[in-house]
């Protein structure tokens, strides 16, 4: 079906990784600590973007003076004592196996490069792939182009010659405006 495509790239929590529930949890756990709210149907709008940014928007939403590069550190470290033992593979790994070793593919996620790697390597699928990117190694995230070009670009494929995997709107953006198709998981 990808036969086209001479590379793949996905997205990781929500596409590839059940990790969504663990992120709730841990934001959940450190707003708890500060008495902040948020509002968990806003919080999908954010999925794909770096922690930092939907930090910036809870901070703003209660009227808090709290650092928001602060709060998302705290709440990556909530998320990191947690998701390592709750991560579970979704269907669309699959989709991974049976393309190893027939295209190189990536990982362009907005969680930080370490965490992804971590991840990976806690499931045994970390050598399925050529490259992970993370929002720590780009300065503009989703939905700019730049993590889904710096894969591209890590996997020496042309961008247009790619096909991207994304459960989130700031993602499949992210796709398009990077000159590659997407698939929207959200649709299949």
């Amino acid at each position: 079906m990808y036969d086209q495509y001479d590379a793949l790239i996905f997205d990781m929590d929500g596409t590839i990784l059940d990790t969504e529930p663990t992120h709730r949890k841990a934001w959940h756990q450190v707003l708890g600590r500060y008495e902040l709210a948020l509002d968990e149907s806003q919080m999908v709008g954010f999925n794909g973007a770096p922690t930092w940014r939907l930090a910036q928007f809870i901070i703003e939403k209660n009227h808090s003076s709290l650092d928001p590069y602060q709060l998302a550190a705290e709440k990556t470290a909530a998320v990191k004592a947690m998701l390592l033992d709750n991560v579970r593979p979704l269907p669309l790994m699959d989709v991974v196996k049976t393309w190893h070793g027939r295209r190189p593919m990536a990982v362009g996620t907005g969680s930080e490069h370490s965490m992804a790697d971590a991840l990976l390597k806690q499931l045994g699928v970390r050598e399925l792939f050529t490259a992970v990117v993370g929002a720590d190694d780009v300065e503009r995230h989703k939905p700019e182009p730049d993590t889904f070009l710096r894969c591209a670009a890590l996997m020496g494929v042309d961008p247009t010659r790619c096909v991207v995997f994304e459960d989130a709107d700031f993602g499949v953006q992210a796709a398009k405006a990077a000159g590659m198709d997407v698939v929207d998981v959200r649709l299949l």
